[in-house]
Formats: structure tokens, C-alpha cells, sequence
């Protein structure tokens, strides 16, 4: 079983190196681990810091399109090289690298298509938005996942060449709701995260957030 952890990355290479350390090269069920970097048109030295610290494979995307891009990009090279298993992680260095074990094994066990790292509402920046956000993602979706925005997630190979990204702004809330309403096995498992490295750059203010996602998910609900 070959296992893929892939990292979107913009502008990353201040963070990178200790992203990349911290990633696992055994993982328990899995024959083979690659790390692949996505650099999603930086102007530093992303793509160079990552293969100077160990990624098997560096995709440089021309220009800057976005997360839900580089995630798309990410999936594809994936499963180009061969991936039985993706777990995707953040290029901040807000997860653990050990805890990429722990979202892929209902995954490698084939008890489930995609496990999302469910993390602690009490160390999010928005925790009260975050929890009614999730709550209507579950309600979209049909699964009980309480951290639907988090960044690490595993999944199968099927649920990785199956699942459609039309988002332009964020993969997180389109990948859950098209799984659960596809019937695809879906789960949560806790997860630790490191301090902050960096202020998110997904949005300017949780309101802006909501603002851009919720047409989204009423888009998703009625045609997903």
C-alpha cells in the first residue's frame, strides 16, 4: 500500500522545513510513504526549500489559483503516483506529523472513504463559528464529522479520483458533502495541532468566511 501525504503550498518557505520534519516515513499498514509538495505559483523559495528537506515530488502550479486549485493538482499527482491512500495536510505546520498515522488507518484498514482530523474546538481561533458551521455541514453532508474545516484528511484512492472540486476558494466543505452524499464512508478522529505559525490566510474575518461558503454549500446540498 503506497501512502501519499500531499501539501498545498503558497509562499511556504519559512514553514516548510519543519513541516516536512516532522512528517512520518513509516506509517502502520502502509508498504511505502512520499511526500508531495504543491506550490501553488509562490514568489519564494517554496518549491526549492521543499526538495531541499525531502519531498519525493514537487508540482509548481504556473501562477497562484488558490487552495481548492493546488488540492485539485495535488489529488491528480497523487494518484499519478500511484496513492492507495492521500492524506492531506497543511504546509503552516498547524498539525502533527504523527497524527497523519492516525487519520489514515480506518482508511488503510478499509473502514472508511475519507477521515477528516477532528481537532479541538477550544484551540480554534472562532471555535462558536466553527461549531455551527460544522453543524450545517453534518446536516449537508449526512455525516458527523464536528471539524469540517480541517486541513487533515486521508483518503482512499476511489474517494480521490471520485471526488469533484469546484470550488475556487476552499476544498473542505465540497469534498465532505459530496462524500457523505455519495454514500462514501466517512469519519472524524481527534487530532492535536501545533501553536500557530503564522496568521490563516484563508480570510480576512470569519464573516468573510461565511459569506463566501454558504452559497457554496446550498449550491452543494441541492446538486451534490
Amino acid at each position: 500500500m503506497m501512502l501519499v501525504v500531499q501539501i498545498p503550498a503558497w509562499n511556504e518557505a519559512a514553514t516548510l522545513p519543519g513541516t516536512l520534519a516532522d512528517l512520518p516515513r513509516e506509517v502502520p499498514g502502509a508498504g511505502a510513504v512520499a511526500w508531495l509538495v504543491v506550490d501553488d505559483g509562490s514568489s519564494d523559495a517554496t518549491a526549492a526549500v521543499a526538495r531541499a528537506h525531502g519531498a519525493d515530488r514537487v508540482v509548481r502550479l504556473p501562477v497562484h489559483l488558490g487552495l481548492a486549485a493546488a488540492f485539485r493538482a495535488g489529488l491528480e499527482a497523487a494518484l499519478a503516483m500511484g496513492a492507495d491512500v492521500v492524506v492531506n495536510t497543511d504546509a503552516d505546520h498547524q498539525y502533527r506529523g504523527a497524527d497523519v498515522a492516525r487519520v489514515a488507518a480506518p482508511v488503510l484498514a478499509g473502514e472508511a472513504d475519507l477521515v477528516v482530523g477532528e481537532r479541538d474546538r477550544a484551540r480554534l481561533r472562532h471555535p462558536r463559528l466553527q461549531r455551527a458551521g460544522s453543524s450545517v455541514v453534518r446536516r449537508a453532508s449526512g455525516t458527523s464529522v464536528r471539524d469540517a474545516t480541517s486541513g487533515l484528511r486521508a483518503f482512499s484512492r476511489e474517494a480521490a479520483r471520485r471526488l469533484e472540486v469546484t470550488s475556487s476558494f476552499t476544498y473542505t466543505l465540497e469534498t465532505l458533502i459530496r462524500a457523505g452524499r455519495g454514500g462514501m464512508a466517512v469519519s472524524g478522529v481527534p487530532v492535536a495541532t501545533n501553536p500557530a505559525t503564522r496568521p490563516s490566510r484563508l480570510f480576512g474575518s470569519p464573516w468573510v468566511y461565511v459569506g463566501r461558503t454558504g452559497p457554496s454549500i446550498l449550491r452543494l446540498w441541492l446538486t451534490a
